[in-house]
């Protein structure tokens, strides 16, 4: 009603982040809220492959704010927040990354909102993981395997990304042990969110065309 200048009668489109896009019409245009009825109901078929993104924790919020943003609009699943042994916040309020999903779905015009869960114990991700494939990103110079060639098309992923000391030995073979696969994300070494959407990007090209 303020920015569209809609008015009673005017055509709008709804969706509630389930995969459902409704064609309405207003019929109340009032300042302070907008009454409409549902004219038709459309289905979007949901896309082959999932991707699930666990990121540690990040000491300044507008980073991680950043790549919730961004790894929306590029065309994630899932998001879980997780707690590493080098992680140094272990708490966050997540109502305003909640609000922040809502905003970059529908700026990408996407009908699918994704799930935010945690923070979680890097441990407890690890042992409930039921992704498909599953993959540790790890600065490591020796490890050429990169995770555009690691993955298969058309699977269900899931992608530990570590704070910005890494993560330790120890979780490293924790996660090989519960079968993630250790990945590079390139010759530079990346900031703890631009790795997370590097991933998120690298997947999507990978199941693209």
């Amino acid at each position: 009603m303020k920015v569209l200048r809609k008015k009673t009668g005017d055509t709008i489109h709804v969706t509630d982040g389930k995969g459902f896009l409704y064609d309405a019409r207003i019929t109340v245009a009032d300042i302070d809220q907008c009454g409409f009825e549902v004219v038709e109901k459309k289905e979007s078929v949901h896309r082959e492959y999932r991707i699930h993104i666990a990121i540690s924790l990040l000491k300044n919020p507008d980073r991680l704010e950043w790549f919730v943003e961004k790894a929306i609009e590029f065309g994630v699943d899932e998001i879980t927040l997780m707690v590493c042994d080098r992680t140094e916040k272990h708490h966050f309020k997540t109502e305003r990354l909640e609000k922040l999903a809502v905003s970059a779905m529908k700026q990408s015009l996407n009908l699918w909102l994704p799930s935010l869960k945690g923070p979680l114990p890097f441990l407890d991700v690890i042992e409930t993981a039921t992704a498909e494939e599953r993959f540790i990103a790890y600065v490591d110079p020796d490890n050429p395997r990169q995770l555009q060639s690691a993955v298969k098309r058309n699977g269900s992923y899931l992608v530990l990304i570590g704070p910005e000391g890494d993560f330790t030995p120890a979780e490293l073979q924790l996660a090989l042990e519960h079968h993630f696969i250790k990945v590079s994300l390139g010759a530079s070494r990346l900031r703890t969110e631009t790795a997370g959407l590097a991933a998120c990007h690298i997947l999507n090209l990978v199941n693209s065309g």
